[in-house]
Protein backbone atom coordinates (compact mmCIF):
# COMPACT_ATOMS: atom_id res chain seq x y z
CA UNK A 1 0.00 0.00 0.00
CA UNK A 2 1.28 3.47 -0.89
CA UNK A 3 2.25 6.21 1.52
CA UNK A 4 -0.95 8.09 0.69
CA UNK A 5 -4.28 6.34 0.88
CA UNK A 6 -7.94 7.12 1.23
CA UNK A 7 -8.95 8.21 4.70
CA UNK A 8 -12.27 6.44 4.36
CA UNK A 9 -10.52 3.08 4.21
CA UNK A 10 -8.56 3.67 7.42
CA UNK A 11 -10.88 5.97 9.37
CA UNK A 12 -13.97 3.79 9.25
CA UNK A 13 -12.90 1.43 12.01
CA UNK A 14 -11.94 4.00 14.68
CA UNK A 15 -14.82 6.34 13.95
CA UNK A 16 -17.84 4.12 13.43
CA UNK A 17 -17.95 2.42 16.85
CA UNK A 18 -20.17 4.02 19.45
CA UNK A 19 -18.09 5.95 21.94
CA UNK A 20 -15.23 6.54 19.49
CA UNK A 21 -16.82 8.50 16.66
CA UNK A 22 -16.61 12.18 15.80
CA UNK A 23 -20.23 12.58 14.75
CA UNK A 24 -21.43 14.82 11.92
CA UNK A 25 -23.02 18.09 12.99
CA UNK A 26 -26.46 17.74 11.42
CA UNK A 27 -28.12 20.87 12.82
CA UNK A 28 -30.24 22.83 10.35
CA UNK A 29 -28.46 25.98 9.33
CA UNK A 30 -29.84 29.29 10.52
CA UNK A 31 -31.53 31.61 8.01
CA UNK A 32 -28.69 34.11 8.49
CA UNK A 33 -26.35 31.66 6.84
CA UNK A 34 -28.31 31.79 3.59
CA UNK A 35 -30.84 29.31 2.27
CA UNK A 36 -28.38 27.95 -0.26
CA UNK A 37 -26.04 26.68 2.43
CA UNK A 38 -28.22 23.97 3.94
CA UNK A 39 -26.23 21.38 2.02
CA UNK A 40 -22.79 22.77 2.95
CA UNK A 41 -21.66 19.44 4.37
CA UNK A 42 -22.93 17.57 1.30
CA UNK A 43 -22.10 20.03 -1.44
CA UNK A 44 -18.87 18.21 -2.30
CA UNK A 45 -19.15 15.14 -4.48
CA UNK A 46 -17.43 11.89 -3.42
CA UNK A 47 -14.92 12.49 -6.21
CA UNK A 48 -14.09 15.95 -4.82
CA UNK A 49 -13.97 14.82 -1.20
CA UNK A 50 -11.83 11.69 -1.72
CA UNK A 51 -8.51 13.49 -2.37
CA UNK A 52 -9.19 15.89 0.51
CA UNK A 53 -9.55 13.03 2.99
CA UNK A 54 -6.47 11.22 1.68
CA UNK A 55 -3.77 10.91 4.33
CA UNK A 56 -0.11 11.44 3.49
CA UNK A 57 2.40 9.92 5.91
CA UNK A 58 5.17 12.04 4.39
CA UNK A 59 3.33 15.31 4.91
CA UNK A 60 2.58 14.41 8.51
CA UNK A 61 6.23 13.49 9.09
CA UNK A 62 7.28 16.80 7.53
CA UNK A 63 5.01 18.73 9.90
CA UNK A 64 6.42 16.88 12.90
CA UNK A 65 10.01 17.35 11.75
CA UNK A 66 9.50 21.06 11.11
CA UNK A 67 8.12 21.62 14.61
CA UNK A 68 10.73 19.49 16.39
CA UNK A 69 13.58 21.14 14.48
CA UNK A 70 12.34 24.57 15.54
CA UNK A 71 12.17 23.45 19.16
CA UNK A 72 15.62 21.86 18.93
CA UNK A 73 17.15 24.98 17.42
CA UNK A 74 15.61 27.18 20.12
CA UNK A 75 16.87 24.87 22.87
CA UNK A 76 20.38 24.87 21.35
CA UNK A 77 20.31 28.68 21.18
CA UNK A 78 19.26 28.82 24.83
CA UNK A 79 22.03 26.45 25.92
CA UNK A 80 24.65 28.43 24.00
CA UNK A 81 23.41 31.67 25.56
CA UNK A 82 22.71 30.23 28.99
CA UNK A 83 22.26 32.68 31.82
CA UNK A 84 22.01 35.69 29.52
CA UNK A 85 18.88 37.66 28.61
CA UNK A 86 18.87 35.91 25.20
CA UNK A 87 17.52 32.81 26.95
CA UNK A 88 14.16 34.58 27.12
CA UNK A 89 14.03 34.52 23.32
CA UNK A 90 14.43 30.74 23.44
CA UNK A 91 11.65 30.49 26.02
CA UNK A 92 9.36 32.50 23.72
CA UNK A 93 10.16 30.48 20.57
CA UNK A 94 9.89 27.14 22.37
CA UNK A 95 6.49 28.09 23.78
CA UNK A 96 5.23 29.04 20.33
CA UNK A 97 6.64 25.85 18.79
CA UNK A 98 5.15 23.68 21.54
CA UNK A 99 1.78 24.98 20.42
CA UNK A 100 2.54 23.37 17.06
CA UNK A 101 3.01 20.05 18.86
CA UNK A 102 -0.40 20.50 20.48
CA UNK A 103 -1.96 20.98 17.04
CA UNK A 104 -0.26 17.84 15.72
CA UNK A 105 -1.50 15.92 18.75
CA UNK A 106 -4.97 17.17 17.82
CA UNK A 107 -4.47 15.68 14.35
CA UNK A 108 -3.62 12.33 15.90
CA UNK A 109 -6.66 12.54 18.19
CA UNK A 110 -8.76 12.74 15.01
CA UNK A 111 -6.89 9.74 13.50
CA UNK A 112 -5.59 12.12 10.80
CA UNK A 113 -1.82 11.79 11.20
CA UNK A 114 -0.88 8.41 9.72
CA UNK A 115 -2.65 5.83 7.60
CA UNK A 116 -1.85 3.09 10.11
CA UNK A 117 -3.94 3.39 13.27
CA UNK A 118 -1.22 2.05 15.59
CA UNK A 119 1.43 4.38 14.17
CA UNK A 120 -1.01 7.28 14.43
CA UNK A 121 -1.66 6.60 18.10
CA UNK A 122 1.94 5.88 19.12
CA UNK A 123 3.29 9.05 17.54
CA UNK A 124 0.31 11.10 18.73
CA UNK A 125 0.78 9.88 22.28
CA UNK A 126 4.52 10.63 22.19
CA UNK A 127 3.91 14.15 20.88
CA UNK A 128 1.25 14.75 23.51
CA UNK A 129 3.51 13.36 26.23
CA UNK A 130 6.24 15.90 25.43
CA UNK A 131 3.77 18.68 26.16
CA UNK A 132 2.33 17.00 29.23
CA UNK A 133 -0.86 16.00 27.42
CA UNK A 134 -2.65 12.66 27.42
CA UNK A 135 -3.62 12.43 23.74
CA UNK A 136 -6.02 9.54 24.33
CA UNK A 137 -7.80 11.46 27.07
CA UNK A 138 -7.91 14.53 24.87
CA UNK A 139 -9.45 12.40 22.11
CA UNK A 140 -12.49 11.54 24.19
CA UNK A 141 -12.74 15.07 25.56
CA UNK A 142 -12.47 16.59 22.10
CA UNK A 143 -15.18 14.26 20.81
CA UNK A 144 -17.62 16.00 23.12
CA UNK A 145 -16.64 19.37 21.68
CA UNK A 146 -17.25 18.21 18.10
CA UNK A 147 -20.35 16.19 18.88
CA UNK A 148 -21.98 18.90 21.03
CA UNK A 149 -20.62 22.20 19.70
CA UNK A 150 -21.93 24.97 21.97
CA UNK A 151 -24.34 22.45 23.47
CA UNK A 152 -24.81 21.54 27.12
CA UNK A 153 -22.12 18.84 26.88
CA UNK A 154 -19.45 20.92 25.11
CA UNK A 155 -16.51 21.10 27.56
CA UNK A 156 -14.91 23.97 25.62
CA UNK A 157 -17.71 26.50 26.04
CA UNK A 158 -16.28 27.60 29.39
CA UNK A 159 -13.11 28.67 27.53
CA UNK A 160 -14.48 30.49 24.50
CA UNK A 161 -18.12 31.23 25.37
CA UNK A 162 -19.55 34.64 26.23
CA UNK A 163 -17.18 36.83 24.23
CA UNK A 164 -16.68 39.70 23.80
CA UNK A 165 -16.27 40.25 27.54
CA UNK A 166 -14.36 43.52 27.31
CA UNK A 167 -10.69 44.30 26.79
CA UNK A 168 -9.83 44.37 30.48
CA UNK A 169 -11.33 40.93 31.09
CA UNK A 170 -9.46 39.21 28.25
CA UNK A 171 -6.15 40.97 28.90
CA UNK A 172 -6.39 39.94 32.56
CA UNK A 173 -7.01 36.32 31.58
CA UNK A 174 -4.07 36.33 29.16
CA UNK A 175 -1.79 37.95 31.73
CA UNK A 176 -2.65 35.29 34.31
CA UNK A 177 -1.97 32.64 31.66
CA UNK A 178 1.39 34.17 30.83
CA UNK A 179 2.61 34.03 34.44
CA UNK A 180 1.52 30.40 34.75
CA UNK A 181 -1.41 31.00 37.10
CA UNK A 182 -3.89 29.02 35.00
CA UNK A 183 -1.63 26.23 33.75
CA UNK A 184 -3.07 23.72 36.19
CA UNK A 185 -6.53 24.27 34.66
CA UNK A 186 -5.19 23.59 31.18
CA UNK A 187 -3.61 20.31 32.17
CA UNK A 188 -6.62 19.28 34.22
CA UNK A 189 -8.67 19.71 31.03
CA UNK A 190 -6.25 17.61 28.99
CA UNK A 191 -6.37 14.93 31.68
CA UNK A 192 -10.16 14.69 31.49
CA UNK A 193 -11.16 16.62 34.59
CA UNK A 194 -14.91 17.35 34.54
CA UNK A 195 -15.65 20.71 32.96
CA UNK A 196 -18.40 22.96 34.25
CA UNK A 197 -21.46 23.59 32.11
CA UNK A 198 -21.46 27.33 31.44
CA UNK A 199 -25.28 27.56 31.64
CA UNK A 200 -26.28 25.13 34.40
CA UNK A 201 -23.14 24.98 36.51
CA UNK A 202 -23.26 21.18 36.38
CA UNK A 203 -20.25 19.01 35.69
CA UNK A 204 -19.41 17.59 32.26
CA UNK A 205 -17.44 14.39 32.53
CA UNK A 206 -16.07 13.60 29.06
CA UNK A 207 -14.79 10.17 30.09
CA UNK A 208 -18.39 9.03 30.54
CA UNK A 209 -18.96 9.32 26.78
CA UNK A 210 -16.42 6.90 25.39
CA UNK A 211 -15.98 3.22 24.62
CA UNK A 212 -14.34 0.88 27.17
CA UNK A 213 -11.35 0.54 24.83
CA UNK A 214 -10.73 4.28 24.65
CA UNK A 215 -11.39 4.62 28.37
CA UNK A 216 -8.67 2.05 29.08
CA UNK A 217 -6.27 3.72 26.62
CA UNK A 218 -6.88 7.09 28.28
CA UNK A 219 -6.09 5.68 31.74
CA UNK A 220 -2.90 4.07 30.48
CA UNK A 221 -1.85 7.20 28.63
CA UNK A 222 -2.28 9.40 31.70
CA UNK A 223 -0.02 7.12 33.74
CA UNK A 224 2.65 7.21 31.02
CA UNK A 225 2.55 11.01 30.74
CA UNK A 226 2.80 11.46 34.51
CA UNK A 227 5.65 8.94 34.68
CA UNK A 228 7.57 10.68 31.90
CA UNK A 229 7.35 14.09 33.51
CA UNK A 230 8.29 12.67 36.90
CA UNK A 231 11.43 11.06 35.45
CA UNK A 232 12.44 13.88 33.06
CA UNK A 233 13.85 16.24 35.74
CA UNK A 234 15.70 13.35 37.38
CA UNK A 235 17.25 12.48 34.02
CA UNK A 236 18.24 16.12 33.47
CA UNK A 237 19.84 16.17 36.91
CA UNK A 238 21.72 12.92 36.26
CA UNK A 239 23.03 14.05 32.86
CA UNK A 240 23.78 17.70 33.53
CA UNK A 241 23.84 18.17 37.27
CA UNK A 242 22.10 21.15 38.77
CA UNK A 243 22.73 23.21 35.64
CA UNK A 244 21.10 20.53 33.52
CA UNK A 245 18.09 20.57 35.82
CA UNK A 246 17.94 24.37 35.61
CA UNK A 247 18.08 24.22 31.81
CA UNK A 248 15.27 21.67 31.75
CA UNK A 249 13.15 23.88 34.01
CA UNK A 250 13.79 27.09 32.02
CA UNK A 251 13.87 25.74 28.46
CA UNK A 252 11.06 23.19 28.73
CA UNK A 253 8.79 23.53 31.73
CA UNK A 254 8.76 27.34 31.78
CA UNK A 255 7.49 27.69 28.17
CA UNK A 256 4.87 25.01 28.83
CA UNK A 257 3.32 26.75 31.82
CA UNK A 258 3.75 30.36 30.63
CA UNK A 259 4.13 31.22 26.93
CA UNK A 260 1.99 28.33 25.70
CA UNK A 261 -0.97 29.10 27.96
CA UNK A 262 -2.20 32.44 26.51
CA UNK A 263 -1.68 31.07 22.99
CA UNK A 264 -4.00 28.14 23.69
CA UNK A 265 -6.67 30.42 25.13
CA UNK A 266 -6.47 33.08 22.42
CA UNK A 267 -6.63 30.54 19.59
CA UNK A 268 -9.69 28.85 21.11
CA UNK A 269 -11.46 32.21 21.41
CA UNK A 270 -10.54 33.13 17.83
CA UNK A 271 -12.03 29.82 16.68
CA UNK A 272 -15.36 30.06 18.51
CA UNK A 273 -15.57 33.26 20.53
CA UNK A 274 -17.77 36.29 19.84
CA UNK A 275 -20.10 34.44 17.49
CA UNK A 276 -23.74 35.52 17.44
CA UNK A 277 -25.50 32.44 16.03
CA UNK A 278 -24.84 29.15 17.83
CA UNK A 279 -27.40 27.14 15.88
CA UNK A 280 -25.15 26.10 13.01
CA UNK A 281 -21.58 24.88 12.52
CA UNK A 282 -21.26 27.58 9.84
CA UNK A 283 -21.76 30.31 12.40
CA UNK A 284 -20.60 28.69 15.68
CA UNK A 285 -17.05 28.09 14.39
CA UNK A 286 -14.77 30.49 12.54
CA UNK A 287 -12.32 30.41 9.65
CA UNK A 288 -9.59 33.03 10.12
CA UNK A 289 -7.87 34.33 7.00
CA UNK A 290 -4.13 34.60 7.66
CA UNK A 291 -2.81 35.59 4.24
CA UNK A 292 -1.60 38.85 2.79
CA UNK A 293 -0.67 41.26 5.56
CA UNK A 294 2.35 40.95 7.83
CA UNK A 295 0.04 40.99 10.85
CA UNK A 296 -1.79 37.95 9.49
CA UNK A 297 1.51 36.18 8.85
CA UNK A 298 2.42 36.70 12.51
CA UNK A 299 -0.96 35.36 13.58
CA UNK A 300 -0.39 32.26 11.48
CA UNK A 301 3.04 31.71 13.03
CA UNK A 302 1.89 32.17 16.62
CA UNK A 303 -1.80 31.21 16.80
CA UNK A 304 -2.51 29.12 13.72
CA UNK A 305 0.28 26.67 12.84
CA UNK A 306 -0.46 23.68 10.61
CA UNK A 307 -3.50 25.37 8.99
CA UNK A 308 -5.53 25.29 12.19
CA UNK A 309 -6.99 28.68 11.22
CA UNK A 310 -9.47 26.80 8.98
CA UNK A 311 -11.47 25.74 12.01
CA UNK A 312 -14.92 26.12 10.47
CA UNK A 313 -13.91 23.77 7.68
CA UNK A 314 -12.49 21.35 10.25
CA UNK A 315 -15.85 21.18 12.02
CA UNK A 316 -17.69 20.61 8.76
CA UNK A 317 -15.27 17.90 7.58
CA UNK A 318 -13.21 16.57 10.54
CA UNK A 319 -11.91 13.73 8.33
CA UNK A 320 -9.83 16.22 6.29
CA UNK A 321 -6.19 16.42 7.52
CA UNK A 322 -4.72 19.84 8.19
CA UNK A 323 -2.65 20.08 5.00
CA UNK A 324 -5.78 19.74 2.83
CA UNK A 325 -7.81 22.36 4.71
CA UNK A 326 -6.70 25.30 2.50
CA UNK A 327 -7.95 23.45 -0.60
CA UNK A 328 -11.17 22.52 1.18
CA UNK A 329 -11.72 26.17 2.10
CA UNK A 330 -11.10 27.31 -1.48
CA UNK A 331 -13.47 24.68 -2.87
CA UNK A 332 -16.26 25.58 -0.47
CA UNK A 333 -15.81 29.25 -1.31
CA UNK A 334 -15.97 28.51 -5.04
CA UNK A 335 -19.26 26.69 -4.55
CA UNK A 336 -20.75 29.46 -2.39
CA UNK A 337 -21.14 27.11 0.55
CA UNK A 338 -19.63 29.59 3.03
CA UNK A 339 -21.92 32.49 2.23
CA UNK A 340 -22.96 34.07 5.53
CA UNK A 341 -20.55 31.86 7.48
CA UNK A 342 -18.02 33.00 10.10
CA UNK A 343 -15.14 33.65 7.70
CA UNK A 344 -13.05 36.63 8.76
CA UNK A 345 -9.67 38.24 8.45
CA UNK A 346 -7.54 37.20 11.43
CA UNK A 347 -6.93 40.75 12.59
CA UNK A 348 -10.65 41.52 12.35
CA UNK A 349 -11.29 38.55 14.63
CA UNK A 350 -8.94 40.02 17.23
CA UNK A 351 -10.83 43.33 17.10
CA UNK A 352 -14.06 41.39 17.57
CA UNK A 353 -13.00 39.35 20.61
CA UNK A 354 -11.35 42.36 22.29
CA UNK A 355 -14.46 44.51 21.74
CA UNK A 356 -16.42 45.93 24.69
CA UNK A 357 -18.77 43.57 26.47
CA UNK A 358 -22.12 43.21 24.72
CA UNK A 359 -25.05 44.83 26.46
CA UNK A 360 -27.60 42.34 27.77
CA UNK A 361 -30.93 42.39 26.00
Amino acid sequence: MGLATSAAKHAASPTDRQGEEFRDDLRVLAPAAGSGNAAARKILTPQELAPLTTLSNWRSLAGIAQTLLLIGAAIAFGVMNWFTPWVLLSVLVIGVALHGLFILSHEAAHYRMFTHRTANDIVGRLIGMLGGVSMCTYRVTHRLHHNNLYGSQDPDTAIHGGYPRGKAYLWRKLALDLVGWNAWKTYAYFFGAPAINADTGGKINPLNDTSPELRAAARQDRVIVIGFHALAPLLALALGGWQGLAMYAVLWMLPLVTVLQPILRLRAICEHGAVTDLSSPLTAARSNNTSGKLSNWLLRAVLFPHHVNYHLEHHLYPAVPHYHLPRLHALLMEKGALQGAEVRDGVDTLHLIFAPRRAKT
